[in-house]
């Protein structure tokens, strides 16, 4: 096992959409019950002696307009020594319903570029990217989720692209999920295929780990 890149007093700030916030704004506060919460007690089982601290910033139904909207106040303002950025599923959702704002791929890769383009001119922090993910394994049918994991890739290589261009640490989800689901089926890991439950969000906390080792 290499070595634990959090060091002894940084911070590390997780900012994204509904499975980054994961209650963190109500009954769950601070930190949500979800893979940030997991993060920050898997970290301190395995670095009892360093004091780190995480801070949550997802709000569910967020898209990377949303975030761009408020990139200044709940990113920069805090200085975090490190970030990880968890989005993208709303604004493919957004897309492929279509209506009067959507999040063209071409839209997601240009703001999320932006972001990204900022958050190293004033931070100049290691980032960490997750991947947006869909639990299904229903492919090719006549369906909306068949849909969806035919229109998600084109966002994942976005953030693929985004994460070779800033040389960013990675995590590629959705890659994760399809592997779990080839020796269990998706209600092991969700009630439905956008929202984790423990068990999934288990696995993202668990590759979090690994993405900050070594």
């Amino acid at each position: 096992m290499g070595a634990f890149a959090l060091q002894d007093g940084q911070t590390i700030l997780f900012i994204g959409d509904s499975i980054t916030d994961c209650g963190r704004r109500g009954a769950e506060a601070p930190l949500g019950s979800g893979y940030v919460k997991l993060v920050s007690e898997m970290t301190t089982i395995r670095c009892p002696e360093r004091s780190i601290r995480f801070i949550n910033k997802g709000i569910g139904g967020n898209r990377i307009t949303d975030l761009k909207e408020r990139w200044q106040d709940d990113v920069i303002v805090h200085t975090p020594d490190w970030l990880s950025i968890k989005i993208g599923i709303n604004d493919m959702h957004s897309d492929l319903r279509g209506g009067d704002d959507p999040v063209t791929p071409e839209r997601y890769e240009q703001l999320f570029d932006e972001i990204l383009s900022e958050t190293k001119q004033t931070l100049g922090c290691p980032v960490l990217l997750i991947s947006p993910f869909y639990i299904s394994k229903d492919q090719g049918r006549d369906t909306h989720r068949s849909r969806v994991l035919d229109f998600l890739p084109q966002y994942i290589d976005i953030v693929c692209r985004m994460s070779e261009k800033n040389g960013t640490r990675l995590i590629k989800t959705h890659d994760l999920f399809q592997h779990h689901l080839t020796h269990r089926d998706a209600d092991t890991f969700c009630p439905e295929p956008v929202h984790p439950h423990h068990t999934g969000h288990m696995v993202i906390a668990t590759a979090v780990m690994d993405a900050l080792t070594g």
